[in-house]
């Protein structure tokens, strides 16, 4: 059986048991303390692993399985990332990637960055999106993919929510997580520092609220002027003091017999209504 190039490196480690290291890699997975003390989090397979190390994020350890023939891309990967590796036995690897069928080919331990509004970029044509508590780590993921495919700047998830970092949220954003900026805040008083710090610099940031009684709907707003978009928690909706800040409130027109849409896709509707108006260069009427 040919080996990977991890396998051939001297300096490769092996794991076969579930040891000290392997328990704190598989408490990642499931323990949001554990990950938010230890500043790392589990990414698996090829497109979230590529981009994340495209983009830059630090990889802590790459984990392999040191019992099959790897991929061209796998071999690539722990040939060129500097970092620890280690071979480890599919049954754990299988652990880690939370697969009943097959164990992934790589783990990779990435490390978080700071949670600092200034890692999202803010021009003129700024487009942002707030997530105000929510509860579901696959909403944060499915909304940092929509927000990356339709030319956002970033995401914020304000106040007591679920974690950016959850394994739901990392790999229903299939990647996304890792080309576009995503900062969680404790409260509005730190958004609102950011916002007035950019107002003040010459970006008249406005903020936008989703709400079904909106002071207009989604298409007669005019999202070519900069915007941070705020949706509401997937039950109670925008807190009453994210209510009181938005400039404005828009609804979605809906014409069947479902009350609201979820989160992430009435997030991904605005959101496409934004980048509509910014490439076709139509402005709506401003309310």
């Amino acid at each position: 059986m040919a080996r990977s190039r991890g396998e051939r490196s001297p300096s490769a480690r092996r794991i076969t048991s579930r040891n000290a290291r392997f328990q704190q890699w598989q408490a990642l997975l499931g323990n949001r303390n554990k990950r938010t003390r230890a500043g790392e989090f589990l990414v698996l397979g090829v497109r979230p692993i590529s981009l994340a190390v495209e983009h830059g994020w630090p990889v802590r350890t790459l984990l392999y399985d040191g019992q099959r023939e790897l991929s061209k891309w796998a071999r690539e990967i722990l040939r060129t990332v500097s970092t620890e590796q280690i071979a480890m036995a599919p049954d754990l690897l299988m652990e880690l990637g939370e697969k009943t069928e097959a164990p992934p080919e790589i783990v990779a331990v990435v490390e978080m960055p700071a949670d600092d509004l200034g890692r999202i970029t803010v021009g003129d044509d700024f487009l942002g999106v707030l997530f105000d508590r929510p509860t579901s780590p696959g909403n944060i993921g499915s909304i940092i993919r929509s927000a990356d495919a339709l030319g956002a700047h970033g995401l914020i998830v304000a106040g007591h929510a679920a974690d950016v970092y959850d394994p739901k949220s990392v790999r229903s954003s299939t990647g996304s997580m890792f080309s576009l900026p995503a900062v969680r805040v404790p409260s509005p008083a730190e958004v609102m520092e950011w916002v007035e710090a950019r107002r003040a610099a010459g970006t008249p940031i406005v903020l936008v609220g989703t709400d079904e009684h909106g002071d207009c709907d989604v298409f007669d707003f005019d999202f070519t002027q900069p915007t941070l978009l705020l949706i509401g928690n997937e039950t109670a909706g925008l807190s009453n003091t994210w209510r009181t800040l938005c400039d404005y409130t828009v609804s979605i027109p809906m014409t069947g017999s479902a009350s609201s849409l979820n989160a992430a896709n009435a997030a991904t509707a605005i959101l496409y209504e934004a980048v509509r108006q910014r490439i076709s260069g139509r402005t709506p009427t401003a309310p």
